[in-house]
């Protein structure tokens, strides 16, 4: 059984609202495609303005990187980054545990 893999994306943005429709355009157009992202997580920075950390889980890390090499992920990797006032930063993790608290 292969471990699931999750990217956090950590980047500041003025043009969120640019980003979003560019994600939601791209969310829809991927539907259904295999071996893509299984689950997203956009959180704001309370203590700094314009900050973001996107967490991305994939079912491997296998996953994630055959996602990585597709066309169109890179071309909405170069069209997220444009709207970034800073080069997101990128770290991978293999997931070890996850629970409902509550």
């Amino acid at each position: 059984m292969s471990q699931k893999f999750v990217q956090i994306i950590d980047f500041e943005s003025q043009r969120m609202d640019e980003m979003q429709e560019l994600l939601d355009r791209f969310e829809q157009q991927m539907s259904g495609t295999p071996g893509g992202p299984t689950h997203r997580i956009l959180l704001q920075d309370r203590d700094t303005a314009g900050r973001y950390l996107a967490i991305i889980e994939f079912e491997s890390y296998d996953d994630a990187m055959r996602s990585n090499e597709r066309p169109e992920v890179a071309r909405l990797n170069e069209q997220l980054s444009a709207l970034c006032t800073r080069p997101p930063a990128f770290t991978n993790c293999d997931l070890k545990d996850t629970r409902e608290l509550k």
